[in-house]
């Protein structure tokens, strides 16, 4: 008589621990992996937040000198006035490109200006850049054609939350803060900044120097520059001559103090 086994061939189901300890596994898995691409997101939107906040200084500050290089290549009188001044502590700048020219009456017209200034904002607590183009030249003849006068002269925003601002001439090792005249200016040099300010000692705010964007822009590119060019050779000359002098002077004293000795 032949006995029939109760064993069955088929694997087992797991037991509750095994799922569970699973479960628990695949969640740390799962926070770890998580976490990684959190940081990871965190920093690419850090380094896009960082050059979209430099590209636009950048942009401005490009902008700027093809309006001066404009104006002044023109073959107009070009003329540039710059003016910085302090609104509710903040530093600010107003530069304007002028060119004009003569009509038939030999009377002087604008043939374009352009300002580039900056302006308080109450509802951010930062600057406004503004911009604004005006005269007989017509930026974009599509659109200023159909513009009245009084449209032309209208100041466009270009960007706000900006918290420094400022446009000096280089004079030697010094800056100027102001120009005007009919002289023009050899460059200027543009100061942008949207960082957090912070007060110095005269009550005004600055930024730290870190996070300003500075940017030197030649008024005049065509202007012959001077140089003045020193031979190797004389200059190895007034060495040798400073040099010697030296020794001479060191013979002479130590001559001197061994008479006094004596």
């Amino acid at each position: 008589m032949e006995k029939v086994s109760n064993i069955s061939n088929k694997p087992g189901a797991f037991t509750l621990a095994e799922v569970i300890a699973a479960l628990t596994i695949g969640a740390m898995v799962l926070v770890a992996v998580m976490g990684v691409y959190s940081r990871a997101e965190r920093a690419a939107a850090a380094i896009t937040r960082r050059l979209e906040s430099s590209q636009l200084p950048f942009e401005i500050m490009q902008t700027i000198a093809e309006d001066i290089d404009r104006a002044v290549s023109s073959g107009a009188d070009a003329k540039v006035t710059i003016d910085n001044k302090f609104i509710n502590s903040f530093p600010t700048a107003r530069l304007t490109i002028q060119t004009t020219i003569n009509d038939r009456n030999n009377e002087a017209q604008t043939f374009e200006k352009i300002v580039w200034q900056t302006n308080y904002d109450r509802n951010t607590n930062s600057l406004i850049l503004y911009r604004s183009h005006s005269g007989i030249a017509l930026e974009d003849k599509l659109l200023d054609e159909q513009k009245e006068m009084w449209e032309r002269e209208l100041f466009v925003p270009v960007c706000t939350g900006i918290t420094f601002f400022r446009i000096q001439v280089p004079v030697g090792e010094d800056f100027q803060d102001s120009w005007s005249g009919d002289s023009l200016p050899n460059g200027i040099t543009v100061t942008i900044s949207s960082a957090e300010p912070f007060k110095i000692q005269n009550g005004t705010l600055d930024v730290p120097e870190e996070e300003k964007i500075i940017r030197s822009i030649a008024v005049n590119r065509a202007r012959k520059i001077r140089f003045n060019i020193v031979k190797g050779q004389d200059k190895e000359d007034k060495t040798g001559e400073k040099k010697e002098d030296e020794e001479n002077e060191a013979v002479k004293d130590s001559n001197e103090q061994i008479v006094i000795e004596k």
